[in-house]
């Protein structure tokens, strides 16, 4: 008997074995993000650098050097920097062109170390493809040069023509040089010495921001973070981070929050698209939609006489047909109140309703009151 209850015991561990190993993991799922996904933290930031330059060898494709034109110009200069002095009738060439040269410059980046540059045509030039990008300095906001660019265009369109017909693929005009560009001056910021560290959100929300700055307080065991307005918390760095402000802001960044959505529909007018919030709401209205369309046909009629008739002459007559619809099938659909977006757009899509009338009839509710969401037009 006690060997048989033993059996029973282990068939019974097995089976709860299988069924654990067999049943899905059910896990709740949030939206929830990392911090370092929906905000910026102080001195991390990228800096924009342009600055212009000329490109040589391109194969027929560059500006047309005419008087006054400023590529003939910087030309000009360039070759009397270099000791060569040109004439005006030998800078007669369809190889060069002027081109504008933008950089980002990454936050801590150090002398010496390459970054990416793009360059665009500046004049007429129809293709940069083959083209070398001189030794260009790029500047920043403050008029100081950063990095220096320099090499061969990489374009990733082309453009053929022949007498009766042309090609394009993708943009010949603009191409980009991988590390291309070296650092010449660093952006000096001390990190380690901060005592407060702002934190800045990409998207401003008073609700997300007290999220935030109670996730900190409560992995830090303090009241070191507190928002000061929609878009900024303060982190005060406390005293187990001393001089390791990186390591503070390492252990920050991984944290998780659920950010606060602003019910808002967003509008492309020009390409149909509607974006909706899942907050979106919207009180009880009933919409209608219909249209009333006139088509008139003009049918030109040939008129003739009878077989053996003495009189008449053939001749055209126009003939008019005009059809008119009303809509008569549209329906007035009455949508409660707080649906969803779900809802709503089950209500639109009954009526037969596409993106344009859609926006249409959105932009009507929200002037009735009836929305209870922000419209942002693009």
């Amino acid at each position: 008997m006690k060997k048989a209850a033993q059996t029973l015991h282990i068939f019974l561990a097995l089976i709860v074995g299988a069924v654990l190993v067999l049943s899905p993991v059910i896990t709740p799922a949030y939206a929830a993000s990392r911090i370092k996904d929906i905000a910026e933290f102080e001195g991390i930031r990228d800096n924009m650098l342009i600055g212009y330059g000329l490109v040589v060898g391109l194969n027929g494709t560059g500006d047309s050097l005419a008087d006054g034109h400023f590529t003939k110009q910087s030309l000009y200069s360039m070759l009397e920097r270099l000791g060569v002095k040109p004439t005006e009738a030998g800078l007669d060439s369809a190889n060069t062109a002027a081109v504008m040269v933008t950089a980002t410059l990454p936050p801590f980046a150090k002398q010496g170390n390459r970054i990416d540059v793009t360059v665009s045509a500046l004049g007429d030039s129809s293709s940069l493809l083959g083209g070398t990008l001189l030794v260009t300095p790029v500047v920043g906001a403050d008029g100081e040069v950063y990095a220096v660019a320099q090499g061969n265009l990489a374009v990733g369109g082309f453009s053929a023509q022949g007498d009766a017909e042309s090609v394009v693929k993708g943009v010949p005009t603009s191409a980009r040089i991988a590390n291309g560009g070296i650092v010449e001056r660093e952006i000096n910021f001390d990190l380690s010495s901060m005592k407060v560290v702002e934190i800045s959100l990409r998207n401003p929300d008073l609700t997300t921001g007290r999220r935030m700055a109670q996730a900190i307080n409560a992995f830090l065991g303090s009241d070191s973070a507190k928002p000061s307005d929609p878009s900024t918390v303060m982190l005060t760095v406390p005293d187990d981070y001393e001089k390791d402000v990186v390591a503070l802001l390492t252990d920050i960044e991984q944290l998780k929050i659920e950010p606060d959505m602003l019910a808002r529909v967003v509008i492309d007018e020009q390409s149909g698209v509607i974006v909706m919030g899942e907050n979106v709401r919207i009180n009880t209205v009933a919409i209608a939609q219909g249209s009333l369309t006139i088509r008139i046909t003009e049918t030109a009629q040939v008129s003739q006489p009878g077989p053996f008739a003495e009189v008449g002459e053939t001749t055209t007559v126009a003939r008019t047909d005009i059809e008119i619809e009303e809509g008569e099938d549209e329906r007035l659909t009455v949508v409660e109140s707080g649906v969803n977006i779900q809802d709503l757009v089950n209500g639109l899509n009954a009526l037969g309703i596409g993106p344009r009338d859609m926006i249409t009839i959105l932009q009507a509710i929200k002037a009735s009151g009836a929305l209870q969401a922000e419209i942002a037009v693009m």
